[in-house]
């Protein structure tokens, strides 16, 4: 009789390759800057305020901040500036909106998430909007 502590350990092993191929996303701090400052900073500059640099933030306080997901003092969400409906809606005159017009919402959220925390003014590189 053929033991099945070869098939187990063979089931374990393919298991384990797949679970850590599928991995959570780590967000694209590259991409997160172009979209940020492509069209977050347009916007703010837009409506008359001032750009939020990503250094006016510690590393915690964009973490809360992403996390809450307020914008606009509560009044809306940083989601929806991020979500395929508001891209669609700005990129026409938007080229940052265009090029990520396909990128799923989770991924383009990480990717700024990350760019924030990196660009925070404790981050490993501090950086402005310009």
């Amino acid at each position: 009789m053929q033991s099945k502590f070869p098939m187990t350990l063979m089931a374990l092993l393919i298991g384990a390759t797949t679970m850590s191929s599928v991995q959570a996303y780590e967000g694209d701090w590259k991409r997160g800057r172009v979209y940020y400052r492509g069209v977050c900073t347009t916007c703010h500059t837009a409506q008359g305020g001032t750009p939020i640099g990503p250094n006016t933030k510690t590393m915690e306080e964009w973490s809360n901040y992403m996390k809450a997901d307020k914008h606009a003092a509560g009044k809306d969400t940083v989601s929806q500036y991020v979500g395929k409906a508001y891209r669609d809606s700005v990129k026409e005159t938007n080229k940052a909106a265009e090029k990520f017009a396909d990128t799923p919402d989770e991924e383009l959220l990480e990717d700024i998430r990350v760019f924030l925390l990196k660009s925070a003014k404790d981050g490993d590189s501090p950086a402005s909007c310009s």
